[in-house]
């Protein structure tokens, strides 16, 4: 696995145990749907927060939530919406961003939340 797949896969976990000690509750992880992957579907209270997990390590060419585009956040509406109607949810969606950058030998974490609309 190359090394930026390595440092992704680590920025995942370190945002599901942030997010359970939250009060979070993981319902899916890299949930995929046609060419989209949802990085982690979770819930807390009667909101679904559909989370983007961006990690770097460094900021030299902007911050993690600066890396979600216009195309992936359509590509996780569309996704979201075949989740949605697929489990029978009835409740608020909330779009997060949770971004992730190495800091000398520590990772620092931003949880944004309502980070983007979809309308």
């Amino acid at each position: 696995m190359a090394g930026h797949n390595d440092l992704g896969k680590l920025g995942e976990d370190l945002a599901v145990e942030f997010l359970q000690k939250a009060g979070y509750t993981i319902l899916q992880r890299n949930w995929v749907y046609q060419k989209a992957e949802i990085d982690i579907i979770a819930c807390k209270s009667d909101v679904l927060a559909i989370v983007e997990v961006k990690t770097r390590s460094t900021l030299e060419f902007g911050l993690p939530q600066e890396f979600v585009k216009p195309a992936k956040i359509k590509l996780l509406v569309r996704a979201v919406d075949a989740f949605v109607e697929q489990n029978d949810i009835d409740g608020e969606v909330r779009f997060d961003i949770i971004s992730i950058h190495k800091n000398n030998t520590a990772f620092e974490i931003e949880h944004l939340e309502d980070a983007f609309f979809y309308f």
